[in-house]
């Protein structure tokens, strides 16, 4: 007989589930589309299918609870959806309730930021650590922060936001969250893209127009491309980007004093391009990250990490 938990990783896209044990052994594993357009009660109706789907099997084995991990804004202590603006119709939504009614077991809401950063110390590149703040890099700029080993959520359970720190002050792109010159609008995906954008509109870079083109639009990834074959604008973009974000992670370091600071989704490809400009900017502006060995890395555990993460709520919730 083994302890075991499920983790949902509740993505706008796709919706994915896993049995794992305790000790982090992956037993089994679901992915299905979300269908988020379908409106919540299938996308409810989808998550409970994939929980049983997964659980299969193992009926001899002690089924610690269930994590889930949820894009957006959580009341923890209610389970309710609060907003999530890659599952419109969602405001408001106790969907903890609606599934422990249906799966008789303990359910626990989690952030999809703060699951991935849980997964990340339980098995990745945080595991020598109890503290850690981890960026996801992605369509915006989400984060979480662990403190002593555990999700630190602050009063209302939104600490963690940290794709809205200010590192454009004066003449900032407008982010989607109202302020001008967040971190996410200077080097998100959505960023990258605008930049590029920008540049195509303004006749600066022929090989990203000329990329664009043929692809249809122009995206992170083809930016990156054209970095790589030397293309100054697209090397203008990612080094502004490394800027942005060296900006943001020396707030960070000067505000916690943490040993690790993880970068994580799938901008990471970009890394060579923008990493030198983000690690001379956290020199410059951290005086604490000069004289510590302060780490800053990439995440270990990709898409899996809000998986496990989410698993291993209930998990250390048991211990």
């Amino acid at each position: 007989m083994a302890d075991f938990a499920i983790g949902v990783d509740l993505g706008g896209t796709n919706l994915r589930a896993a049995a794992i044990t305790h000790d982090g052994a992956l037993l089994e594993d679901f992915q299905v589309s979300t269908e988020a357009a379908a409106g919540r009660d299938k996308v409810t109706s989808n998550i409970i299918g994939g929980i049983r789907q997964v659980q299969a099997g193992h009926d001899g084995d002690k089924l610690l609870g269930i994590g889930i991990g949820v894009p957006g804004l959580i009341r923890l202590e209610e389970g309710v959806i609060v907003a999530s603006p890659n599952l419109p119709g969602w405001e408001d939504f106790p969907l903890r309730d609606k599934l422990e009614g249906e799966l008789g077991c303990p359910v626990i809401l989690e952030n999809d930021a703060n699951a991935a950063a849980l997964g990340e110390v339980w098995l990745g590149a945080g595991r020598d650590v109890d503290d850690l703040v981890l960026l996801t890099l992605g369509t915006g700029i989400g984060g979480g922060v662990i403190s002593g080993g555990k999700v630190l959520h602050g009063q209302d359970g939104m600490a963690g936001e940290l794709g809205h720190i200010t590192v454009e002050p004066h003449d900032g792109a407008l982010c989607g969250c109202g302020n001008y010159g967040c971190v996410e609008a200077e080097a998100s995906a959505t960023a990258v893209r605008r930049m590029a954008e920008e540049a195509i509109a303004a006749g600066s870079s022929p090989a990203l127009a000329k990329l664009a083109e043929s692809h249809g639009g122009v995206t992170a990834r083809l930016v990156d491309a054209a970095a790589q074959d030397g293309d100054a604008e697209a090397i203008r973009i990612y080094e502004h980007m490394g800027e942005a974000l060296g900006r943001a992670l020396a707030n960070l370091v000067n505000a916690f004093n943490f040993p690790l600071y993880l970068l994580a989704g799938g901008v990471l490809a970009g890394w060579d391009r923008f990493a030198p400009a983000m690690f001379e900017e956290v020199k410059k502006r951290s005086y604490t990250y000069r004289q510590t060995n302060t780490r800053i890395e990439k995440a270990q555990l990709g898409n899996q990490a809000g998986l496990y993460g989410a698993a291993y709520l209930p998990i250390q919730q048991s211990r």
